[in-house]
């Protein structure tokens, strides 16, 4: 059983992904309600995403907001990036992230740009893989986030020292 987040003191970012406008064809014509798509961090490596249906947009958006703060999940991260490569998976959707170097900024589209934004992670290489549908895409990068490990547990699993670098890169140049 996952903890629960306690969203009520946090200052969170929320950004909006996806608003569809869905219509039911009745006697008099057609009814139109709004389903909203919504993502939702701290900038520091807590997000969540939901969906919210309503009559009106900013209901819709509110109500997914709600569902957001519900479903949150905190991201492993390691200088403004993930702690190594993942490929999350659902349905038909692939999304590959890979960690990237300081300056190299967001390379994603769609629903994953807008994760990245609000979760805090500001250098990062991903590649949305088959389907682009945005339901679809946001499930599978909270599926290759759930896979993240944290450093510390990639180095054991590695076998290393705990004090250890993970690059190589990095033991060169804090050598020379």
């Amino acid at each position: 059983m996952k903890s629960k987040i306690d969203t009520n003191a946090m200052e969170l970012k929320d950004r909006v992904v996806k608003i569809n406008r869905v219509a039911k064809v009745v006697k008099g014509g057609r009814r139109f309600k709004f389903s909203s798509l919504v993502v939702v961090g701290d900038g520091k490596g807590l997000v969540g995403f939901g969906l919210g249906k309503a009559n009106e947009v900013p209901a819709s958006i509110a109500k997914a907001v709600e569902e957001a703060k519900k479903n949150m999940v905190k991201i492993p991260l390691r200088k403004n990036t993930i702690t190594h490569a993942i490929v999350g998976r659902f349905g038909a959707a692939r999304v590959m992230m890979k960690p990237a170097s300081p300056g190299t900024g967001i390379i994603a589209g769609g629903a994953v740009r807008a994760v990245m934004d609000v979760a805090g992670v500001h250098d990062i290489l991903t590649k949305i893989i088959g389907t682009n549908n945005p339901h679809n895409v946001l499930y599978a990068t909270f599926a290759g986030f759930r896979d993240l490990l944290c450093e510390e547990e990639v180095l054991r699993l590695r076998g290393k020292l705990p004090g250890a670098s993970l690059h190589a890169k990095e033991k060169e140049a804090t050598s020379v």
